[in-house]
């Protein structure tokens, strides 16, 4: 694992710090997403891993592309557009197709600005807790871009069209409360609960079945782009499986023994 990462487990809970703080977190670099890539790879075949909490180190969450290195990497300076193009596809790219098929469940720990990159990679998670100094911004048009990311797919999904729109064309930095208000977040808390209040959630979801929980995000993922009919039965076929865990025996013999049945 790259030294952008700090990792620590905590029972089925792993816990991801980017830990540049000096870059403010950038996440564009290419040592950047390959550690968080193979991430995603470790924790799908690791199966005692039911939750992963994602947060930064210092001041900032992430504040996206690295700005001293863009034009290089991805840029004017490759020369021939088609260069900038496949530097995107095998670069930061990469990062929401990983984090999106990542199998467990992820927060994202949202300590300080999130911007650009930075902002979509807290929309690439499944829930997103932000500390009272988080501040979110879409903020590409600012450089004269465009989310090259994937924010124009991830954004909509998370706040709606119009709010989406508004970030995206304008730029500009929305704080936690605002984010709240936008469904940006699930909840604000002071900054020095961040940690305590995104491993206390972590605990009530892995309490659960890890394998039901990565079959639930699997659903929940395939149910934003997928028809009804097809989401019934993808439905089917993992409630078959799950019926078959121990889990859900343990589980099911437990409820019925304090029912008194």
């Amino acid at each position: 694992m790259s030294d952008f990462l700090k990792i620590e487990r905590d029972g089925g809970i792993m816990v991801a710090t980017m830990n540049r703080p000096e870059t403010r977190n950038v996440i564009s670099d290419n040592d950047a997403v390959d550690a968080l890539v193979n991430l995603c790879a470790t924790v799908n075949a690791d199966q005692s891993v039911r939750a992963l909490i994602l947060t930064g180190a210092g001041s900032a969450f992430s504040s996206g592309g690295n700005l001293k290195t863009i034009r290089d990497s991805f840029g004017a300076g490759l020369g021939e557009p088609a260069h900038s193009r496949y530097a995107y596809r095998d670069g930061i790219q990469r990062l929401p197709l990983a984090l999106c098929n990542l199998e467990v469940p992820t927060i994202a720990a949202v300590n300080g600005p999130a911007y650009g990159a930075g902002n979509d990679l807290a929309c690439m998670c499944d829930i997103r807790i932000a500390s009272q100094e988080a501040l979110f911004a879409e903020s590409f048009v600012k450089l004269g871009l465009i989310p090259g990311d994937g924010g124009a797919w991830l954004l909509p999904r998370v706040v709606g069209m119009s709010r989406a729109c508004e970030m995206s064309f304008t730029g500009d930095p929305i704080d936690a409360n605002q984010a709240l208000a936008w469904g940006l977040v699930s909840r604000v808390v002071p900054a020095d609960q961040l940690m305590t209040t995104a491993l206390e959630l972590a605990d009530r979801i892995v309490a659960n079945s890890g394998k039901a929980l990565r079959m639930t995000k699997r659903l929940l993922r395939e149910g934003q782009q997928t028809r009804l009919d097809t989401l019934l039965e993808m439905s089917a076929a993992f409630q078959a499986v799950a019926h078959y865990t121990e889990e859900h025996d343990d589980a099911l013999d437990n409820f019925l023994t304090r029912r008194g049945k």
